[in-house]
């Protein structure tokens, strides 16, 4: 068999990047696992192994793939990195009337950065990881990300933040598949966690209440009261205990008693007011990003298409440049476009970069 060479498999004890991690093994590439320990489960209420990802739970799954398919295993203690970069920011977020996306933020500064400073120490050639994503080389014969062949579990919405110049040192082994194969394959193989479930929600909060999270981690102080008014007379329809339980759009838990559907429409870090209003005004075809990082060329007004959250299919929208990142106008108005989240940038299928909804 070939030899492809040394890679640095990051390993959250799932059946994904297991997978990733056999086939591989198989192609001939020397492999090195690695599980990064992000988060203490014993300071929480959230089930290990039940959805989450990086648990003890999960590290003894990972280390229990590498010992049957014969290659070294190390775990990383980064919860450190992980609190500053990740918890942090999220907290701040939503204590700002901003809606986080810390998957993102795990990406860029856990999975590719600190994972890709350990690729090289350990003198490994790439750095692979279980994501629903696929490198494949353009016209010019330059790689670049491009969605994964399963629409449903495509995870490239996560990864605008890899720097342009580490793409030639990731592979992403299982984009090319569907789930169902990926599963099959563990089973097959018999990996201890062929038939384990899922991680869902974010890791650090399980499927709980975020708004709960957020309170049992801040300064009191900074949760401030405010007012709920109705958009556009401001009539006040209520008190509210705090910015960080609301999101743009939610319709449900906004302790209201009205003759007819309200959904938030905005929240003002400054006053402390949620509005909402009539779900029509949810729609918007225009807005502001910022921090944006770009992976290939984008022409001032091209047509791309722009995704504002994870499950969101992307629509048709054009980009101009401001001083802090790019003004998106898309050619049809879209549903609750949310400060906080990541607007993604896609050419045909082709990852192109994104920013942050300011």
């Amino acid at each position: 068999m070939e030899y492809k060479g040394r890679v640095l498999v990051a390993m959250s004890g799932g059946v994904d990047s297991s997978v990733a991690a056999l086939l591989l093994k198989e192609q001939g590439y020397d492999v090195v696992g690695v599980t990064m320990q992000v988060w203490d489960y014993s300071e929480c209420d959230i089930e290990e192994g039940a959805g989450t990802c990086c648990s003890s739970i999960d590290v003894d799954d990972a280390r229990a793939v590498a010992d049957k398919l014969k290659f070294p295993f190390y775990v990383l203690n980064c919860e450190d990195k992980f609190h500053a970069k990740v918890i942090t920011p999220f907290l701040n977020d939503y204590i700002h009337g901003r809606t986080p996306s810390p998957c993102v933020n795990c990406n860029t500064y856990l999975k590719f950065d600190h994972l890709i400073r350990k690729m090289r120490e350990l003198e490994c050639d790439y750095l692979a990881t279980g994501h629903y994503a696929q490198i494949l080389k353009n016209e010019a014969g330059r790689n670049v990300i491009v969605a994964s062949f399963d629409d449903w579990k495509d995870q490239t919405y996560f990864l605008f933040t890899i720097e342009r110049n580490i793409i030639d040192r990731i592979l992403f082994p299982i984009g090319h598949m569907k789930k169902e194969v990926v599963r099959a394959l563990a089973i097959e193989h018999g990996l201890i966690n062929a038939r384990k479930k899922d991680s869902t929600g974010i890791c650090f909060v399980g499927n709980g209440d975020y708004a709960n999270f957020v309170k049992a981690n801040v300064d009191a102080d900074l949760l401030k009261p405010g007012l709920i008014r109705k958009y556009p007379d401001g009539e006040a329809l209520g008190p509210h205990s705090g910015i960080h339980g609301f999101t743009y759009g939610q319709r449900k838990g906004l302790g209201l008693n009205h003759h007819e559907p309200l959904f938030v429409l905005k929240i003002d870090p400054v006053t402390h007011t949620v509005w909402v209003g009539e779900e029509k005004h949810l729609y918007t075809s225009e807005f502001e990003t910022a921090e944006c990082n770009l992976l290939d060329q984008i022409v001032p007004g091209e047509n791309i298409k722009v995704r504002i959250r994870h499950h969101h299919p992307g629509a048709g929208a054009k980009l101009f440049p401001t001083e802090k990142g790019f003004r998106v106008r898309f050619d049809e108005p879209q549903r609750a476009i949310t400060p906080g989240q990541a607007a993604v940038f896609y050419r045909e299928n082709q990852l192109l970069g994104g920013g942050w909804i300011v």
